[in-house]
């Protein structure tokens, strides 16, 4: 495989500083929270990762999007690189939230209208996975995970706006909570550059890792073209 470009090079080291940094503006900068106590910095992890989430799986329905009108195969390796990071957070999301959610709800998971709709974005793009491992014909491959990767999007906004529609017990961090929320909180102005910077170091963990992805994916395809050639000899 190719060197590593210096541009990314530059990219991760930035992408490391921000990260630090981060780690000390949530458990340092940031201020204890009356209530909830130290669990409440989990906050600040689970909001970035669900964001990032969701940015990973515009990314593959804008990328899959692409690929149908111009069918070249970079952007289905767009695609598909953004779907397993945004799966990766996903689970980080839903994993901190059961932290979170132990001692404020006193259980690990209870069947609220948000949870439940991200836990079926989830499986929607964990089912995108399997459907493109199912399939070995390349250009019938890129086709349907394009098409399934558009579909699939719709579950990214009745995620996000489960709790604004629904009854729910589960906090708004924009706006006015359910009256039933139950771990909402008021935040402070250093609370608040806590929850951005981190929102915004995970926007560049999330580039970085998709840069490092996409080079796999050219490094695999390389060498599945290379076998295929040896094969027809």
């Amino acid at each position: 495989m190719e060197p590593v470009p210096r541009n990314l090079k530059i990219l991760t080291g930035i992408t490391i500083v921000l990260f630090l940094t981060a780690l000390y503006m949530v458990f340092i900068y940031a201020p204890r929270e009356a209530i909830m106590g130290d669990v409440q910095r989990v906050f600040y992890f689970h909001v970035a990762a669900g964001w990032v989430g969701a940015l990973a799986f515009l990314v593959t329905a804008i990328a899959g999007g692409v690929y149908l009108a111009k069918r070249e195969p970079k952007w289905d390796r767009l695609a598909e690189s953004s779907v397993e990071i945004g799966v990766v957070f996903t689970i980080i999301n839903i994993s901190s939230g059961s932290i979170w959610a132990r001692p404020i709800w006193n259980t690990w998971w209870t069947w609220d209208p948000r949870l439940v709709t991200a836990t079926i974005m989830l499986l929607l793009y964990f089912a995108y996975l399997m459907l493109r491992q199912g399939i070995e014909d390349p250009d019938r491959r890129a086709r349907f995970g394009s098409v399934y990767g558009i579909a699939a999007f719709i579950s990214v906004p009745v995620t996000f706006l489960s709790i604004r529609l629904f009854r729910t017990i589960h906090p708004v961090v924009i706006g006015s909570s359910d009256p039933a929320a139950e771990g909402a909180f008021d935040m402070t102005a250093r609370m608040v550059q806590a929850l951005m910077f981190s929102v915004l170091t995970f926007t560049f963990v999330y580039a970085t890792l998709l840069r490092y992805r996409i080079r796999l994916g050219r490094g695999t395809e390389e060498v599945e073209k290379r076998k295929m050639e040896l094969i027809s000899l």
